[in-house]
C-alpha cells in the first residue's frame, strides 16, 4: 500500500504558516512552510505558546522539527494526526519502527519500519538512514513527545515499565554503536591549519579566524552559541599574567564572555568563560574592521564582501569550518563544528590540564561526558595496546 502524507487545504496551511511566523526567529522559512503542512492547528499553538512561555530558541528549534517528525511519522504509520494523550500501543510501535535488529530484518521484512511508512518519509525529506535510528534520536524524540503531551495538560504512558523495558531491548537489538558528532577533533594543530587557510586581509577572512580561535579558545563553544553571542556579552578584564607564577611579568589582554542561556546555564546565570592573549586581538581585530559595536558578533558577508545585519546561524558556523577544512586540504566530512568542542578537551587533556579546570571553560555540567575525552587520550598515549607492537 502506497502511503502518502495527506497535504491539507491551502487555506488552512495560509492561516497556519502565518501563525508560525511569529516564530520567525526560531524557525527558517522553509522549515515554517513544512510545518504549516503537517502541524494541526493545536500544534502550532502549542509552539507559540511554548514560544510565549520563554523556552530557548535552541530548545523550541530542536522541539519544533521533533513535533514535525512525529506528526509526519503518526500520519504515515496510521493515517491518522498524533493523538493526545498517545496510547502505549503508539509509542511501542514507534520504537518498533525505528530501532530494530538488522539481522532480523533480512530474514523477515515485516521487522522494523514498513517499506511504504519509510517512503512517505524519504519522500518528505524527513528520513535519511537506512537502518535503524540512533538510540539518542529516538530517545530524544520521545522526550520531545512527552514534553509536548504535558504542556496540553496531559500525562503521557511515557515512563511505563513496558515501555522502558521495550526502548532497552530494542536498543540493545538494533545493535548500532554511537558516533562521534565530528568524526574528528579541531585539535590545537588542527586549528592551526585552519587558521593558515583564512590568513588573508579580506572581511571574511578576519571573520572566519575570529569565529574559530573564539570558538576553541572559550572552551569549544556550541556552533548555536557561537552564531547567538551578541557583542553585549563581552566583557573587558583587568590583563592577566602570561605565567601566572610571575605576576609581575608580561601580561595579556583578557575578556570574559558572559554566556546566558545555553545548553547547560540557565538565562540568568552569571556563568562566563575567559579568553586571554591572542584570541582576544584576533577577536577584537574583526569588530573594528567590521565596526560592530552592538547586536551579533559574528554576522553574513555577502559575495560582495559586504556585512550583513543578521546573525550567521548555526549551520553556517558548521559550514564556515567545513569550507576552512577543505581549504586546509583536510577532509570536511570528518570534522564538524562540535569538533572544536571535542577538540578542547581533547588538547587539555594532552597537556595535562586538571579535569576540573578544562570543565570551567567548557562549562561540561557532566564530569562523566568531560572525561571521555581524557579517557580517550590517556588510552591513545598509554601503554596498555601497545603490548605488541
Amino acid at each position: 500500500m502506497d502511503v502518502r502524507l495527506p497535504k491539507p487545504a491551502s487555506d488552512q496551511k495560509l492561516r497556519r504558516a502565518e501563525a508560525l511566523d511569529a516564530l520567525d526567529s526560531v524557525l527558517p522559512f522553509g522549515r515554517r512552510d513544512f510545518l504549516a503542512d503537517i502541524l494541526t492547528d493545536d500544534d502550532v499553538e502549542t509552539l507559540r505558546h511554548l514560544a510565549r512561555e520563554g523556552m530557548g530558541e535552541n530548545s523550541l528549534r530542536a522541539l519544533a522539527s521533533d513535533f514535525g517528525y512525529l506528526e509526519a511519522w503518526c500520519l504515515a504509520a496510521t493515517g491518522e494526526p498524533l493523538p493526545w494523550p498517545a496510547p502505549e500501543t503508539l509509542l511501542m510501535k514507534f520504537i518498533a519502527h525505528h530501532l530494530w535488529d538488522p539481522v532480523k530484518r533480512e530474514a523477515d521484512l515485516a521487522h522494523g519500519m514498513p517499506d511504504d511508512v519509510a517512503s512517505a518519509l524519504r519522500a518528505a525529506g524527513l528520513l535519511r538512514v537506512e537502518g535503524p535510528h540512533a538510540p539518542n534520536t529516538v530517545r530524544r524524540r520521545l522526550s520531545s513527545w512527552s514534553t509536548l503531551t504535558g504542556w496540553r495538560g496531559l500525562k503521557g504512558r511515557f515512563n511505563a515499565p513496558g515501555l522502558r523495558s521495550a526502548l532497552k531491548l530494542a536498543v540493545r537489538a538494533s545493535a548500532r554503536p554511537r558516533g562521534r558528532k565530528s568524526k574528528k577533533a579541531v585539535t590545537a594543530d588542527v586549528l592551526s591549519a585552519l587558521l593558515k587557510a583564512c590568513a588573508g586581509d579580506r572581511l571574511v577572512d578576519v571573520r572566519d579566524r575570529a569565529l574559530l580561535i573564539t570558538a576553541f579558545a572559550s572552551g569549544g563553544r556550541r556552533r548555536s552559541e557561537i552564531s547567538a553571542l551578541r557583542v553585549e556579552q563581552l566583557v573587558a578584564e583587568e590583563p592577566v599574567p602570561a605565567d601566572p607564577k610571575t605576576p609581575d611579568g608580561e601580561r595579556l589582554p583578557c575578556l570574559s564572555i558572559r554566556l546566558g542561556r545555553t545548553k547547560t546555564t540557565e538565562a540568568d546565570s552569571d556563568a562566563f568563560v575567559l579568553l586571554v592573549g591572542r584570541p582576544v586581538t584576533v577577536l577584537q581585530l574583526w569588530l573594528e574592521r567590521a565596526g560592530i559595536t552592538e547586536g551579533a558578533v559574528f554576522r553574513g558577508i555577502d559575495r560582495w564582501g559586504n556585512l550583513e545585519k543578521r546573525a550567521l546561524t548555526p549551520q553556517a558556523v558548521n559550514l564556515v569550518l567545513k569550507r576552512r577544512v577543505a581549504e586546509a586540504g583536510l577532509d570536511p566530512a570528518a570534522f564538524s563544528a562540535h569538533g572544536l568542542r571535542s577538540g578542547y578537551l581533547t588538547e587539555t587533556a594532552r597537556r595535562g590540564i586538571p579535569l576540573s579546570e578544562a570543565m570551567q571553560q567548557s562549562q561540561h555540567r557532566s564530569v562523566q561526558q568531560a572525561s571521555n575525552y581524557y579517557n580517550d587520550t590517556e588510552r591513545t598515549l598509554g601503554r596498555a595496546a601497545r603490548i605488541i607492537v
